[in-house]
């Protein structure tokens, strides 16, 4: 009997609380909520929800900055008001800066990520490397090849091997290096000769490249790595948006200069050359790096509809990123080129894309370009000013300019690090299913 009015009594409750719930006088949504994850913030196994914690190795300065001044000195901390500028004059060096714009990323603001400066990056620096996600190498190694030594026979590169050697021992000795092999740490080498003579001892860590191009794939691959752009040399063009006719007023077709003698895929830009020769509506020139040139080159790009990047001596250049600022329409021709932010953009929109072997078919490139729509072009031409700002390095760092969006793809790689790491501390055979 007992029994029997047990379950009348847990019918009616029941039923009531079915009624109130459906009548909307009972949330139960506060009831399970702290089941859930909190919108905006996430567990330590999903990191996504927050900015990438970077501890930064306080090298000595003779590894970075003292290539920029001679006499910076060691005596106080490099901060975000003691960083010397990078140097207007730098010229061509400026295209391999990548390097610099990272550390100066960390360097300014605060080590937290609470303040509202701070929400608008995608990483920030922490000076207790147990908290870290990531291990900074501030290195400038693609300058401290661009300074030491004039060639790859210089003797004056010995400077710069020996640099390598002193941060390879300096890295060896540390114990999160021993912790990861160097996975969490993220080298930028953005010049094709950066680091070149102690590669092989950096290849599982986190690379920032501009492209695979003379890296084997067991030291550098997609998967890995980051893709960086080349900081562009020439100035961003901001005054365009009042133009009432861009298609009209930019009375070039198709625009090149630059150096036309390159190793490898880039021997097409000689072929290239012969064929577009005498076409009114082409500027093709042979030119090489000065201030004066980057500043005629800035002129015709701005003047121009497309403009042309072929391979250089690896796939990519950076006259890609010149013509982006410039807002030009790109049109590219590499059968090996790696993009950077390819996950978050597509450059179809915004850019032309044409094999060796079409582009080296007579009249194909130029008939393509003379055809194209004026209306598809002006709205590519929108397309490529919104996505501008992704390529643009500066100090103090913007939300979603090129460093923020560097530092979230480093972000991406963290779980496939952490895989890694883990792997590896418990499996007796490394990999024992290759």
């Amino acid at each position: 009997m007992y029994g029997k009015t047990i379950c009348i009594i847990v019918f009616f409750v029941f039923l009531i609380a079915s009624y109130s719930i459906y009548m909307g006088t009972v949330d139960p949504r506060p009831y399970f909520s702290q089941l859930q994850s909190q919108p905006g913030k996430a567990s330590p196994c999903n990191p996504t929800g927050r900015p990438l914690r970077v501890f930064m190795y306080d090298l000595p300065r003779k590894f970075n900055v003292a290539m920029m001044d001679p006499h910076s000195s060691d005596v106080e901390p490099l901060t975000g008001k003691n960083l010397p500028p990078w140097p207007q004059t730098s010229g061509i060096k400026r295209q391999h800066s990548v390097e610099y714009w990272l550390m100066a990323s960390l360097l300014h603001g605060g080590s937290g990520g609470d303040g509202e400066e701070e929400k608008e990056k995608e990483a920030f620096r922490v000076f207790d490397p147990e908290l870290a996600d990531a291990f900074y190498v501030p290195f400038f190694s693609s300058l401290s090849f661009n300074t030491h030594g004039k060639n790859m026979t210089d003797p004056d590169t010995e400077v710069d091997r020996q640099l390598q050697v002193e941060l390879m021992e300096y890295l060896e000795n540390s114990k999160y290096w021993q912790r990861s092999g160097g996975r969490d740490h993220v080298i930028p080498i953005t010049h094709p000769n950066a680091f070149r003579f102690l590669r092989q001892q950096v290849n599982a860590s986190i690379l920032i490249v501009v492209d695979f191009g003379r890296y084997p794939k067991e030291m550098a691959r997609l998967g890995k790595d980051v893709v960086s752009p080349y900081v562009h040399v020439v100035e961003s063009f901001t005054e365009d948006g009042g133009v009432d006719d861009p298609f009209e007023s930019r009375t070039t077709l198709l625009y090149f200069r630059g150096n036309t003698v390159r190793k490898a895929e880039g021997k097409i830009r000689l072929r290239l050359e012969k064929l577009l020769a005498g076409n009114s509506d082409v500027h093709y020139e042979k030119s090489v790096a000065t201030t004066q040139n980057i500043k005629v080159s800035t002129e015709g790009m701005r003047a121009s509809k497309f403009c042309l990047h072929p391979a250089g001596d690896t796939p990519s250049s950076c006259r890609l990123f010149d013509a982006i600022v410039s807002h030009c329409i790109p049109v590219i021709i590499s059968d090996k080129i790696e993009l950077p932010f390819e996950d978050e953009i597509d450059y179809t929109e915004f850019s032309l894309f044409f094999s060796v072997k079409d582009a080296l078919e007579p009249g194909y490139i130029l008939d393509s370009l003379r055809q194209f729509p004026k209306e598809k072009w002006m709205q590519m031409w929108e397309n490529l000013k919104n996505v501008s700002h992704h390529f643009e390095f500066q100090y103090p760092p913007k939300r979603e300019d090129a460093v923020n969006m560097l530092w979230r793809q480093v972000k991406h790689k963290i779980p496939s690090v952490k895989l890694a790491v883990h792997r590896n501390r418990r499996l007796k055979v490394p990999d024992w299913w290759l």
